[in-house]
């Protein structure tokens, strides 16, 4: 794949449409690199002018602001917006809600002011202009249940344009006991990703897994990296992982997609 460089395009003398903010799972674990390259050719599929920054993409700083290094936070926050200003980036899109929520809500306080979008509400934008089509694919009339992440549901309330996403697929959606504002933690939220877990009877992860097992789906569509990780481990320690998938809402599409690229 040839993704390009917004330092190499603006250096042509143009400006892409949208900046593809790819972020630390999505460029560095191979899962959530996955999600990434089929996001990636969704955008070149609808035409999307986009670039990411490649190298010069750093952490956002979310996950030290959660773990209470503030300093950190805002040293790591204001080099970006020091390097996205001086690109005159206006518009960015993000798979991790975790990036899309730093970039969109907190990001201003620090002068870092950019329509921010999570890649779940670009998918619908395109589906809806008709700029992505889609029809059956290997997936075709398997059960799905779609799991919540906390910073896209409850922390910015987006609830239903994923689901609108999935509603475009030949599949029939089957909702967990606890979702939408109701929904439970993948255990890996608030930094949890990155430390050990508190003693206790149940992973927080394996707790979930359970509920979406109970669905009797076949998948576990998400809309973030964490999320992925966890259920996919909740998955494969509950043994049915020949069973079950977990996959992002951009891959499901990507695979419906009527002329893929």
């Amino acid at each position: 794949m040839k993704v390009p460089i917004l330092s190499e395009v603006i250096a042509s003398g143009r400006k892409p449409e949208i900046l593809f903010w790819v972020g630390c799972a999505g460029s560095y674990d191979a899962r959530a690199q996955k999600v990434t390259r089929a996001f990636c050719q969704l955008l070149d599929a609808a035409g999307i002018d986009f670039a990411i920054l490649g190298n010069e993409e750093q952490c956002t700083g979310d996950p030290a602001r959660r773990a209470g290094n503030e300093f950190l936070f805002q040293m790591a926050a204001l080099q970006n917006i020091e390097l996205l200003n001086s690109y005159d980036v206006t518009k960015i899109v993000t798979t991790c809600p975790h990036c899309f929520n730093v970039l969109k809500n907190e990001y201003p306080d620090l002068g870092g002011h950019y329509e921010v979008l999570h890649h779940t509400q670009l998918l619908q934008q395109l589906l809806d202009q008709g700029r992505l089509k889609v029809e059956g694919g290997v997936f075709e009339g398997k059960k799905i249940t779609y799991h919540d992440s906390c910073y896209l549901g409850r922390a910015n309330d987006i609830y239903e344009i994923p689901r609108q996403v999935l509603a475009v697929l030949d599949n029939e959606l089957v909702e967990m006991k606890r979702c939408a504002s109701n929904g439970l933690c993948c255990g890996a939220g608030g930094a949890q990703m990155w430390k050990e877990d508190e003693p206790g009877k149940k992973r927080i992860n394996i707790e979930r897994t359970e509920e979406a097992l109970e669905t009797g789906a076949q998948i576990v569509a998400v809309n973030c990296p964490f999320c992925l990780t966890m259920m996919t481990d909740g998955i494969k320690a509950k043994d049915k992982q020949e069973e079950v998938m977990v996959l992002d809402l951009a891959e499901l599409i990507l695979n419906n997609q009527k002329v893929q690229k």
